[in-house]
């Protein structure tokens, strides 16, 4: 008996999902202000420009100050 061998079977390229500009725009806009206000308090919330009164905010984010090369004393 002659034994019959499985050919392999073409298969299509896998297309990458898209994802419409409607569904990702409001979530890029809300991480942009997200990260802008928080450029701020590490960078900027201290002296003429502060929001709050008081260092407490200074101290909560000196590390990342330095960590980010921001001058701060």
């Amino acid at each position: 008996m002659a034994q019959t061998v499985a050919q392999p079977t073409a298969t299509a390229p896998a297309v990458p999902a898209t994802l419409p500009l409607r569904a990702v725009a409001p979530w890029a806009v809300f991480f942009g202000v997200l990260m802008l206000v928080l450029l701020y308090f590490v960078g900027a919330e201290q002296g003429a420009t502060s929001v709050f009164s008081g260092t407490g905010v200074h101290e909560w984010v000196h590390d990342a100050r330095h960590l980010l090369g921001f001058p701060c004393h």
